[in-house]
């Protein structure tokens, strides 16, 4: 081999290399500057609410800059180590997480009707946020330990459903359909990357959504959140309420918004401001500007998660990069589509903007996994590939 050629293919391995790390630090950038944003907005959306539960104006968001500190350690944990050690724990994690969300059955706090919370007094702990995390991991785990028998569905696609049931069933006991959707999108775009025969995924997904559909009219309250979706002016004190002072903040906000801290929405208009509706905050001070960049953002960082999943050294890597990715945007989406009216109101955050310690812990703790399969990306080169071949 010439010195010239030598030359040359270091040369293509190290703009491998470039383009490698200019994603990953575009990825990085995007998570620091979605917690930045998400930590100003919760200080603005939450002093009302502050000033009115506690009498501290600033009292959620010292709490969020806590959570915010906790999941930046839990990032650096995660991205840490080699990723393939969580295959070690995917068994165990799975049976804490059923175990944590039967227990929050239990021993749950209710508020507003769904207990989903686990209550220490000093903080909460929202079990079904975990079990997000423990069923990329675990059914990741399955599907690569099979990966030479995928295309036999009882060997892939069975068991990913038997182990997903009961996750599915106690969070939906909660109840929590919103969460429950997530968890089934997870599911699907899992086994559609290990590469599950489409035919059978296609079934389950029709299904999933038929599923999702019918839950909505089981329960009451369920219903009157559908129906009001498509003229929430029919019970505009009740079940609109939300959905039409989300809008009228966001119709407020125009092209460039109020500015920053003068939204009126947060005035007890609209509940959870500073939770579930941060986004109907941010449209109100900070404008259509301001909403297209945040789901820009959001959009970016899906696409680098996916790409990072094309990239991964292996199969368990591609579907813990694809899981996460999935699990983000779908949230986001379902949020988003509540907030402006085209998705019912379920009552999930917004992923690193809304106020919440276990939705953040947990999805810090998420972002620092993928940033790792990010790392251990191959970035493969056209020349490169030839030469090698």
């Amino acid at each position: 081999m010439t010195a010239i050629s030598i030359g040359v293919r270091r040369s293509e391995r190290a703009n491998s290399a470039v383009a490698r790390d200019a994603s990953h630090a575009v990825m990085f950038s995007l998570i620091v500057l979605l917690n930045l944003l998400g930590l100003v907005m919760v200080l603005s959306a939450s002093s009302v609410a502050g000033i009115q539960d506690v009498g501290n104006s600033r009292w959620y968001f010292e709490r969020q800059l806590i959570w915010v500190g906790l999941g930046a350690l839990a990032l650096g944990v995660t991205y840490s180590f080699d990723y393939h050690v969580l295959r070690r724990i995917a068994l165990p994690g799975y049976i804490l997480s059923v175990g944590l969300l039967f227990s929050v059955l239990v021993i749950g706090r209710t508020v507003g009707g769904s207990t989903r919370w686990i209550d220490f007094g000093f903080a909460r702990l929202q079990p079904s946020e975990i079990a997000k995390m423990a069923l990329i991991v675990f059914v990741a785990d399955l599907l690569a330990s099979r990966e030479a028998h995928i295309g036999d569905r009882r060997r892939s696609l069975h068991p990913a459903l038997l182990f997903f049931a009961p996750m599915a069933l106690l969070v939906l006991r909660e109840p929590d359909l919103g969460t429950t959707a997530i968890l089934g999108s997870i599911l699907v775009a899992l086994l559609f990357v290990a590469g599950v025969p489409l035919r059978p995924l296609a079934v389950l997904a029709a299904g999933g959504v038929g599923a999702t559909i019918g839950l909505a009219f089981v329960a009451e309250y369920r219903t009157r959140r559908v129906l009001t979706l498509f003229d929430p002016w029919s019970d505009p004190q009740g079940a609109g309420w939300q959905t039409l002072q989300s809008l009228t903040g966001l119709a407020n906000g125009g092209s460039t918004g109020v500015g920053l801290g003068a939204s009126r929405a947060k005035w007890g208009y609209l509940p959870n401001s500073h939770t579930d509706f941060i986004f109907a905050i941010i449209g109100e001070e900070l404008g259509l500007v301001g909403s297209l960049t945040v789901l820009l953002m959001i959009a970016a960082l899906g696409l680098l998660g996916f790409r990072t999943a094309l990239r991964a050294p292996d199969l368990f890597g591609q579907l813990l990069a694809a899981g996460i990715t999935t699990w983000l945007l779908v949230q986001a989406f379902v949020n988003i589509g509540g907030v402006i009216g085209l998705l019912p109101i379920t009552g999930v955050t917004l992923p690193f903007m809304s106020f919440g310690g276990s939705s953040l812990l947990v999805t810090m703790a998420a972002a620092g996994v993928l940033l790792n399969v990010s790392k251990r990306s191959i970035v493969p080169s056209a020349a490169q590939d030839a030469r090698d071949a």
